[in-house]
């Protein structure tokens, strides 16, 4: 699943949490959450809190994230 964050300019941990409990149900599946584009603020709060550490989750900064 992709999630195209190219247009938001805000987030608090709350959303993390969300994309989170996502990817987790998500990975039960066999399903990757990929989070694209995000702004340069958006990935400083992603990579803060982990969330691009989690197992069924990838970040992706390119225009087509590779699906794989």
């Amino acid at each position: 699943m992709i999630v195209d964050l190219a247009d938001l300019t805000f987030a608090d941990p709350s959303l993390m949490i969300d994309l989170a409990c996502l990817a987790q149900r998500l990975r039960a599946n066999g399903v990757t959450l990929w989070l694209a584009h995000p702004q340069p603020n958006i990935r400083t709060l992603i990579e803060t809190v982990g969330l691009h550490r989690l197992p069924a989750v990838r970040v992706n900064d390119s225009a087509k994230p590779a699906l794989t």
